[in-house]
């Protein structure tokens, strides 16, 4: 996933840093904004890992650290959650300047709250989503344990959250008291998607039912079995990104068929690969794909090896050359089906290979042939397979030209 550092300012003049994740070499269909859960950054995992998700659709999202926290400058104690929903839409007022407006707003806990106060102030919101978020802000008040501390300062209380403790202005805890999430859900008057696990024990799934109770259409829910409040598995993670993408798809004006527009003029293939592990991305054609390596040798699996997308090239010209020439032919050919293996063998144990030593690559391809077909059909059909212009170019010499980009 390609990442620009940034930061601006908000309306306090304080310096919050972010990161806008884009998709790979490819203009994106739509910018999103995100707001964390109280107390984390934007460098959580379960952020990153939802908007790799995101990007891989060709969704670009802003993630930022409000003031205070992480990178950013400020004072935590000195914020509350209208400071935190002024952040946001500082945000999305530096991401409409800088590159488009926020048509989607992404929520995680307290920062669902936030997003769903901040969208009545953002016309360019079509779609909200929240992940665990709280549905009453007295209510999750009430569940923050507070003490006055010996050594605060005067007014300051310090928080209890998870077994984590912070300090914060008695004004926060007032802030929550008085902030009424009734009104703001019910008038939100854009699509809403409300993620949550029936495992939660910070934010019960009770909240997700009374948001959803709360919100007119077009409404949607997606239960987050198994997943704790932080999404600490990634898998859950990606699966709200993914879900989340395919959802917003419908409100951002965007069809599942089509293809974002591509920064590059050409025919070029792109692939990323990043910082950490074997995956890669691959943006052919404005098709996303991804590869990656077996766990066994240290990948993710999350896609297939290089050498299973080398052997599916010459499978799928196998399988369209069949096709065309049947379909010219007018030949009953239903289905062309084909399985391929790619090994490394010794050169000695090749017949039809001019050298005798070292290993070679071997690619063994079975033909299995559907329809009403003759004898005759068959054979010719097993001759042209050997035509098409993938196998053509794996059996010449091949050159690659390589150049470093400065």
């Amino acid at each position: 996933m390609h990442f620009l550092k940034l930061s601006f300012r908000n309306e306090r003049g304080e310096t919050l840093a972010a990161r806008l994740d884009l998709p790979v070499d490819e203009k994106p269909i739509a910018y999103a904004l995100f707001a964390h859960c109280f107390t984390c950054t934007k460098n959580l995992n379960a952020v990153v890992n939802i908007n790799q998700a995101l990007a891989r659709e060709g969704i670009a999202t802003l993630r930022f650290d409000f003031a205070g926290l992480g990178e950013s400058n400020g004072d935590f104690s000195e914020t509350s959650f209208s400071s935190n929903v002024s952040d946001l839409i500082a945000a999305a007022d530096f991401l409409k300047a800088a590159f488009d407006a926020p048509k989607l707003l992404i929520g995680h806990s307290l920062g669902g709250a936030a997003v769903l106060r901040a969208a009545t102030c953002l016309p360019s919101a079509v779609a909200v989503a929240t992940i665990g978020a709280p549905s009453a802000l007295s209510h999750l008040a009430r569940h923050i344990e507070s003490s006055p501390t010996p050594t605060a300062p005067p007014g300051e209380v310090e928080i209890n959250l998870a077994g984590k403790k912070f300090r914060v202005r008695k004004q926060f805890l007032e802030d929550l008291q008085q902030t009424r999430m009734q009104e703001t859900v019910q008038n939100l008057n854009r699509a809403l998607l409300i993620c949550h696990s029936p495992r939660d024990r910070i934010v019960g799934i009770d909240n997700a039912a009374e948001l959803f109770r709360l919100a007119r259409h077009p409404k949607s829910f997606i239960s987050l079995d198994q997943a704790d409040h932080l999404l600490s598995n990634r898998e859950d993670a990606l699966y709200v990104g993914t879900v989340l993408a395919a959802w917003a798809r419908k409100y951002l004006g965007v069809s599942a068929s089509s293809s974002p527009q591509r920064d590059l003029t050409d025919n070029r293939v792109t692939v990323r690969t990043g910082r950490k592990g074997y995956q890669t991305e691959i943006i052919a054609n404005g098709h996303r794909l991804l590869a990656d390596e077996p766990i066994a040798v240290g990948g993710s699996d999350t896609g297939p090896p290089p050498y299973d997308y080398l052997v599916a090239a010459l499978g799928a010209c196998t399988g369209m050359t069949l096709r065309m020439y049947a379909d010219r032919k007018e030949w009953p050919l239903e289905t062309a089906v084909v399985r391929l293996k790619h090994r490394k063998i010794h050169a000695v144990d090749c017949q039809e290979c001019e050298t005798g030593s070292g290993k070679i690559d071997s690619i063994e391809r079975e033909i299995e042939l559907e329809g009403p077909l003759d004898r005759e059909q068959r054979q010719r059909l097993l001759e042209i397979a050997d035509r098409c212009p993938v196998h053509r170019t794996l059996q010449r010499k091949l050159v690659v030209t390589t150049t470093l980009k400065e």
